[in-house]
């Protein structure tokens, strides 16, 4: 299985695909952009057979949702399906009924296959799964369950942590920060874990000591805020280079200091490049890849493959990494970059993925906030 990591949103596509749709020899439109594609749809007898559940947060968060119902789209699109999206009542203070309340929305409205974003989904996800056993689930960020059922798909973030946290290093930035979202998510833990590892080795290389703050604070909703754009500019303010925005649509708050602070932004999840000129890299994974081809598995009638066992992606299955197509880095070069992907698929780097080794280093000071 190899997937072939995409810069999702406007106008950004893989490295080797043209960015504006295409028409096969049947007059039949092939969808390349997401950002093409209505986000609702209405289908003639009114089910929908596609369904996406989404995490909290913003459906068109740029970041983890989007990401993820583009993916939903642009499978449905390229293969004449219907489709809908759900998002759970009371938004950032969802509970695990309201999970539950949109995962039988999809069922009754006529959902074969549902993909559901967010670990927070497990609980819900297992109830619904149990309940529904003809319906299949794609859970993103998440785990199996030991349901037949259900696909449960995870990243090594960790791995394109480190390769933002090396950039930015090898950039010339002494002055770091990551703010995370959700506290103990398993996907931003690995993801700021990794970038602290890649700051550590570039920071070897080049002889020198970086600083790191580190902080979940006015993460747990993954929502902009003002207070998170208070501590950020403060961070800027008191010398912070760059910052790790790793949460949704945290991300708008932290580019918004930034900008007014003329910092410096790593993105997440998506390629956030278009979004703010404070955006120096992003540390992408294979959102939209990942769930067009577990969508692939159902129609091809392959669900039994993925079903019911754990699947992690990471650089061997080219799911996670930063966007050459957009690259804007000035003192490491894509070449280099290359390499060292290249390095990590053949085991010659190893990035620990066990936040509680989570330290100072000999070349990184961290400094916990909050």
């Amino acid at each position: 299985m190899v997937l072939s990591l995409v810069a999702c949103g406007d106008k950004k596509t893989d490295d080797n695909q043209d960015a504006n749709n295409t028409d096969d020899q049947q007059g039949e439109t092939t969808y390349t952009n997401p950002d093409d594609i209505d986000d609702n749809m209405t289908s003639e007898d009114g089910k929908y057979e596609v369904a996406f559940v989404t995490d909290v947060g913003q459906l068109k968060d740029k970041s983890f949702n989007q990401g993820t119902f583009d993916g939903v789209k642009l499978y449905a699109a390229n293969n004449g399906l219907s489709y809908k999206y759900y998002q759970p009542a009371n938004g950032d203070q969802a509970t695990d009924d309201d999970r539950y309340d949109a995962m039988k929305a999809a069922v009754d409205g006529g959902a074969k296959v549902i993909v559901c974003a967010g670990f927070m989904q497990g609980t819900a996800l297992e109830k619904a799964a149990k309940e529904f056993t003809d319906t299949k689930f794609v859970f993103i960020d998440g785990w199996s369950l030991g349901l037949d059922n259900v696909a449960g798909i995870a990243f090594n973030e960790e791995q394109c942590g480190y390769f933002a946290g090396y950039a930015v290093v090898k950039e010339g930035y002494e002055k770091l920060g990551f703010t995370g979202g959700g506290g103990t998510n398993p996907a931003c833990i690995r993801y700021g874990w990794g970038f602290a590892q890649g700051a550590n080795d570039a920071a070897k290389e080049m002889d020198k000591t970086v600083d790191l703050n580190y902080s979940w604070e006015y993460g747990a909703s993954f929502q902009a805020s003002p207070e998170l754009q208070t501590m950020a500019a403060g961070w800027y303010q008191a010398g912070t280079e760059v910052i790790f925005a790793c949460g949704g649509s945290m991300f708008a708050s932290v580019a918004a200091a930034a900008g007014a602070e003329e910092g410096k932004v790593v993105g997440v999840d998506v390629d956030q490049s278009g979004e703010s000129p404070t955006v120096i890299t992003p540390a992408m994974k294979g959102l939209a890849d990942s769930a067009q081809w577990a969508l692939g598995k159902f129609y091809a009638g392959e669900f039994a493959s993925i079903g019911g066992v754990q699947t992690s992606l990471g650089a061997n299955e080219n799911a996670v990494g930063l966007p050459t197509a957009t690259w804007s880095l000035t003192k490491w070069s894509v070449d280099s970059y290359k390499v060292m992907l290249q390095d990590i698929k053949d085991g010659k780097i190893a990035i620990d993925n066990n936040y509680d080794n989570l330290a100072s280093t000999e070349n990184v000071t961290l400094n916990i906030v909050g």
